[in-house]
């Protein structure tokens, strides 16, 4: 269930409510980068913190989940619900860049993210270059469960997404990584260009 006010749907909220997990979630997309997150894994927390930094997104969103099983229903239904706040507020396409991309460095570590705003959900997810296998636990944080995030996420917002490690060895770093460079490019690929009506030939997205 959500709501949105304001013009072109600036902020949205969407509360959404399993057997598995409750989740609230305020997101304003043209903000300053403030993130207020409870989602009961610090880890997480941490990255989703840094995706609201560096996407310029605001975003409050609090989780309880059941935890007691494992992380996997809370981290994916984050990526659910943040994508549907964000097909609500992007959706229809109109006056945005609709591509975008960036690359992070974090010391020995790089990942590119490209991507299309394009109503045509993808994900291309290679981390076949991690030095040491992409697999195992940050902390108490299954890493597999980056990927889950990111392709709830961009299936439920509409997006095409090429997410790609070239190099890497830490993986604290990696999914750091990772997190910074898909919201560089979401933030260059939905920033306002009043010279574009609709960003495709088609006539809409």
């Amino acid at each position: 269930m959500s709501e949105q006010i304001e013009d072109k749907k600036d902020i949205v909220f969407i509360e959404r409510n399993t057997k598995e997990t409750q989740i609230s979630l305020s997101l304003r997309t043209y903000g300053v980068g403030i993130g207020n997150i409870q989602t009961g894994i610090g880890f997480f927390n941490h990255m989703l913190e840094a995706f609201s930094k560096h996407s310029l997104i605001d975003m409050d969103i609090g989780v309880k989940g059941d935890l007691e099983v494992d992380m996997h229903h809370s981290v994916e239904d984050c990526g659910i619900v943040i994508g549907q706040a964000l097909k609500e507020s992007i959706f229809p396409v109109k006056n945005i860049e609709r591509f975008g991309n960036g690359a992070v460095v974090m010391d020995e570590t790089c990942v590119s993210c490209d991507m299309d705003i394009s109503n045509r959900a993808f994900l291309l997810f290679d981390m076949d270059n991690a030095e040491n296998g992409f697999n195992g636990k940050v902390g108490t944080f299954d890493v597999e469960l980056v990927e889950e995030f990111f392709r709830a996420l961009v299936m439920n917002a509409g997006i095409s997404t090429h997410i790609v490690l070239k190099r890497g060895k830490n993986l604290h770093h990696i999914i750091e990584a990772t997190f910074k460079a898909f919201a560089i490019s979401l933030r260059r690929a939905i920033a306002k260009n009043s010279n574009i009506q609709i960003p495709s030939t088609k006539g809409c997205l």
